[in-house]
Formats: structure tokens, sequence, C-alpha cells
């Protein structure tokens, strides 16, 4: 599995608390790093932090009227952007194994929703940063922590940190991660392409076989343009199950279709681990995602409504917690 990239150094973000890595590039850009400071637009209106007392705390809520693909961008220090330099590269292809991408599907966002995983989340980055780094990717972690222990929401968190990656950087590439799943490969890419792309083909629990066709969990990548178009996953899909089924199907709805790499290369460890406590099967959440059509236009990024408690920056991953507005009952 082959790629293409921009060479450049390594280094960290300018600001080490942010928890960003970002390449110097090597050739010109315009004269050195650059700084985007995205407004997101979903059509009608955008997020903005209302804050409540501290830095560390805000809510978010906007009134949509669509779902729309804006996302402004200003230039650099040099006064001109990146987007023009992009503009003039290729987009992202893939031909059976082999992969080329473009400059813009390396800024990769990782999405990983968390609650009481500390153990996994320490394995997770010990293991990750170094693969992604020798992947050449410019990416910022973010570890969406659900307050206390009501049922856990997981697509929930995935269309937070969705939300809330795009308000540090102008990402064009998203994963949404588990974080007790740790590649084998390194030629398993972190990079989107074309087509929304599942990673997660081959686990060891389940002897290194797809568990479906229809299979689109643990390890998901979506650019920021496929995220907007299926309005990113269900708000309401509480406890364990049916949320990637639904994302599915949001994908087919629009017209698009799964890519996957060799089960050969995409082989993952899972951490083991005990079910979360108020995490259980939801069988309502199964139905839903029968009727993934009538509730697509509805339930997602232009629904959603979170408050954030607290931000951690570090320089390996941003800590975000946030009240996900568990329903009574």
């Amino acid at each position: 599995m082959t790629a293409t990239d921009t060479p450049g150094s390594r280094t960290p973000s300018g600001d080490l608390g942010r928890g960003r890595f970002s390449r110097t590039p090597s050739g010109d850009l315009g004269g050195g790093e650059f700084s985007r400071t995205p407004s997101l637009d979903l059509g009608g209106g955008e997020f903005s932090r209302t804050p409540s007392g501290d830095l560390g705390r805000g809510e978010f809520s906007r009134t949509p009227s669509g779902i729309g693909t804006g996302v402004e961008a200003s230039a650099g220090p040099s006064g001109k952007g990146p987007e023009a330099e992009a503009s003039a590269r290729p987009s992202g292809t893939e031909t059976g194994t082999e992969v080329s991408v473009g400059p813009s599907e390396t800024d990769v966002a990782f999405i990983i929703p968390f609650r009481n995983r500390s153990e996994h989340l320490n394995h997770w980055l010990y293991y990750l940063h170094p693969i992604l780094i020798r992947q050449q990717l410019d990416y910022g972690v973010y570890v969406i922590n659900q307050e206390g222990d009501g049922v856990f929401n997981r697509a929930k968190l995935m269309n937070i940190g969705f939300v809330e990656a795009l308000h540090e950087y102008d990402y064009e590439c998203f994963a949404f991660a588990d974080v007790d799943l740790v590649p084998i490969d390194d030629r398993n890419l972190y990079r989107c392409s074309d087509h929304p792309r599942h990673l997660s083909v081959a686990i060891d629990k389940f002897n290194y076989k797809l568990s479906s066709k229809t299979a689109f969990g643990g390890v998901s990548l979506l650019s920021k343009e496929q995220f907007l178009k299926v309005n990113g996953f269900s708000n309401t899909s509480w406890g364990w199950g049916g949320e990637d089924d639904d994302l599915y199907n949001r994908i087919v709805l629009r017209g698009m279709s799964i890519s996957q790499p060799d089960s050969q290369i995409a082989k993952y460890k899972m951490i083991k681990h005990q079910r979360d406590v108020h995490n259980e099967v939801n069988p309502k959440n199964a139905v839903k995602a029968q009727e993934t059509q009538n509730h697509i236009d509805t339930d997602g990024l232009n629904s959603l409504n979170y408050t954030t408690i607290d931000i951690q920056r570090d320089v390996m991953y941003t800590f975000m917690t946030v009240d996900v507005q568990v329903p009574a009952g």
C-alpha cells in the first residue's frame, strides 16, 4: 500500500497544549506554517460558544435551516492560505490496495468517544502516535468524555468531536475511532478517500474476519464533506449498538459507497474489557437503524445539543468533558 505525500519534517503544533501535530513543509506553501480559523456552517447558522464563567465551559446551540458544507479559513501569516496550493493537486483516489491522496486528506482529526477507559487510552496513545507520525499525517486527537454515569451515547460524542475539532482547525478528514482498537500494520493508512472508509476490517476478536458485509463500526473515516452530507451520526442512539448501522444507511441513502483496505493489512487488536456500566445493548437502536430514511434529515449534526464542561489540552491529545443531555428516565 503506497501513498503520495508532500515531504517534510514532523514538528508539534506551535501551541503544544493544543494536542495537534503538524508538518513544516520543505516546499514553499507561501512562507512557513499557517493557521486556520474555521467557521462551521451547517446551513443557516453557526455553532458559537457562550462561556458560562470560565474558559473551560460553554454551551452550544443553533437554529439550523438545513445542511451546508461551508467552512471558512483564514490565511496564514504569509497572507496566503494553503487552500490555493491544495486546490491544484488531485484528490484522493484508490486502486486495489493503493491509495493516492492529496494534502488535504492528511489533515486528520481523530475523534474518540470516551468514558472510564483511561488504561485503554494510554495504550491507544502509546501505539498510535508513532504509527501516525510514520504515516506523515497532520493530525489532532480529540477525546470526547461523556460526563456522569447516564446512558452512554457513542454516536452523539462523535458528532460533538467533529464540531469541536473544526473549531480549532480546518480538518478535511475525520477518523472516528474506538479507544480499544489498535492497528497492527502501518500500511493501514489513516487517510480519507473519495468514499467513506472502513478501516477495522479484521479484528482479532472476530478471528480477523469481517463481522458483516455492512459493518462500519470500530474505526471509520469520512471527509468533512462526506460527514456533512450524511448529517453526521444520529443523536438518539442511546446505549450499545445500532449507530454504525444507521451511519452506513445514511451513506447509502446519500448515494455513496464504502471502501475498505485489504483484510491482510487492516488488522486490529482489541484490548479486552468488560461491558461498560450504563452501556447495555439497546434493541430500540436496531429498529431505529431500519428507519434511517425517516430521520436522516432531522436527527444529526443539525439537531446537535450539548454543554461543554471542561477542556484539557495536553501535548498528546485534547480531552473534552461534555454533557450530552441524557433524557430523563
